[in-house]
């Protein structure tokens, strides 16, 4: 695994959030918070769930491990969650950006919201960053669709290709 390759999953794993943060802000306040059948309540509920999921693996792959998910009720805007993830993607940026091809084999110790202490190998962690916001972004476009937002093609060859 080289460093290069996982800045390539996270570029798109942005790229398709802005997809969906962007289609988000069509939606109306009620639909925003909405009851839905997924697994995370409503819209909101399975946007918070991804960026809260970003934002514990990052903290856990800096040496500190999150307690808790954040709150849905922190973000009762989607304004208020793009201003949110924007600052969790400079940070995870500024993350990438220092990472050397060495780190990416490290095993990182961590614990999980419960406490209980765990390892993984760092680029496998990272895959799952990005494999994690993958099915749940598919969730929220499912929902989006159902507004009559749909956000669009978020497949990474979409991506890569608007890339060149």
């Amino acid at each position: 695994m080289k460093t290069h390759e996982i800045i390539l999953l996270y570029d798109y794993n942005y790229w398709a959030n802005q997809r969906i943060l962007q289609t988000t802000e069509r939606v109306s306040p009620e639909q925003f918070v909405a009851p839905t059948s997924h697994t995370y309540g409503s819209l909101r509920g399975t946007l918070v769930h991804i960026l809260s999921a970003e934002w514990i693996w990052r903290s856990r792959w800096q040496g500190d491990s999150p307690t808790a998910m954040l709150a849905p009720a922190d973000f009762p805007t989607p304004a208020a969650l793009r201003a949110r993830w924007d600052s969790e993607e400079q940070q995870m940026r500024a993350l990438l950006a220092a990472l050397r091809d060495e780190n990416l084999a490290g095993t990182v110790q961590y614990a999980t919201t419960s406490g209980r202490p765990s390892s993984q190998v760092l680029w496998q962690l990272m895959w799952h960053v990005v494999l994690h916001g993958m099915q749940h972004r598919s969730e929220a476009a499912a929902m989006l669709t159902d507004y009559g937002q749909s956000p669009g093609d978020i497949d990474l060859i979409v991506f890569l290709r608007e890339q060149g």
